[in-house]
């Protein structure tokens, strides 16, 4: 069987550029043909709405109009990103789930971590995959955060520890996954067994196509949401270039958009996901209406000042995920 995992993508390119190339009705038939062959023979069904609805508009601690508020990274504004702390202090504040970042250690342990290296959030130094569990387990990874004196010692979490915290405190989590799409399904696999309420309770969401896909065909009962932001090949976030040729950057530019194509016509189809997470930036009350036709929960991201967050919970009625539960914050604190 084809390992469509590994290559949904790049087929993406490959087709849109190909079709865009030919001139032949001909042609241009048979690849849309085949594109259809090709959603209709591999493509995972969603999950079932009402299912998918209980993890995304739960009705405990949600909002005014059932918007779930969800604490990046456990809310790393007001709490150690990525911590049990973090996890603790965003039940504290009202939260309605938390989104918590999945990585592993030299020694295969999942962890919560967003980075590669442990350089940014803690005392220590190194990339993860030369650091084993036991390693990680003597770091402060709260010694850079702006109330490290209040966490002082707060330590990297296992992910099993922390979904069994989130268990306890009735919070929803959304998982995101940067990357090990193999590593990643089968540790899911394995805590979704242990823990059945997660299916009820939680989303697995990634950039990467590859790691939905992959975590669907281990367990396709799975909620699961694919996270987009436009122009992220060609640009950072805060929209300076990535690249300072001239020709590269342009080149990196029409990539952006035919993945943009791909994110909204084929991969979120083959993949079967529920949600849709999007750079704030870019939504609009009709990209609401736009997903909502198509059964998708569209997921705002990352929505930190008072205006954002009424305007997403009064007028956009949909999910947002914030730094901060508790004020105003520069998302680069």
């Amino acid at each position: 069987m084809l390992q469509v995992g590994d290559e949904l993508t790049l087929f993406s390119v490959v087709f849109v550029g190909t079709l865009l190339g030919t001139r032949s009705p001909i042609w241009s038939t048979a690849l849309t043909a085949c594109l259809y062959a090709f959603l209709i023979l591999f493509r995972f069904p969603q999950v079932p709405s009402m299912r998918a609805r209980q993890v995304l508009r739960p009705t405990k601690n949600a909002a005014a109009g059932g918007v779930s508020i969800v604490a990046h990274r456990g809310g790393g504004h007001d709490a150690p990103e990525n911590t049990i702390a973090a996890i603790r202090e965003a039940h504290k504040n009202g939260a309605t789930g938390v989104e918590l970042d999945l990585e592993f250690t030299s020694d295969g342990v999942p962890i919560l971590m967003h980075d590669e290296t442990v350089d940014r959030t803690t005392n220590g130094s190194g990339p993860l995959a030369q650091l084993s569990f036991s390693e990680l387990s003597k770091l402060d990874a709260a010694a850079k955060h702006r109330l490290s004196d209040r966490f002082q010692g707060e330590k990297i979490p296992m992910l099993l520890d922390a979904v069994e915290e989130c268990i306890k405190l009735q919070l929803t989590i959304y998982f995101d996954v940067k990357g090990h799409p193999d590593e990643a399904a089968a540790a899911f696999k394995e805590l979704y067994q242990k823990h059945p309420i997660l299916y009820n309770t939680s989303i697995v969401c990634s950039f990467e196509p590859k790691v939905i896909y992959k975590m669907r065909q281990a367990d396709p009962d799975v909620v699961t949401a694919l996270t987009h932001r436009p122009w992220s090949l060609s640009q950072f976030g805060d929209g300076a270039p990535r690249f300072s040729s001239p020709w590269k950057h342009h080149w990196m530019r029409a990539l952006d958009v035919i993945l943009d194509w791909a994110h909204h016509h084929l991969l979120w189809k083959l993949c079967g996901v529920s949600a849709f997470l999007v750079q704030k930036n870019f939504i609009s009350p009709d990209y609401v209406q736009y997903w909502a036709q198509r059964g998708v929960e569209l997921v705002g991201w990352t929505v930190n000042t008072a205006v954002e967050k009424q305007y997403y919970q009064e007028t956009l009625d949909i999910n947002y995920i914030t730094d901060s539960l508790l004020e105003d914050c520069d998302p680069h604190y």
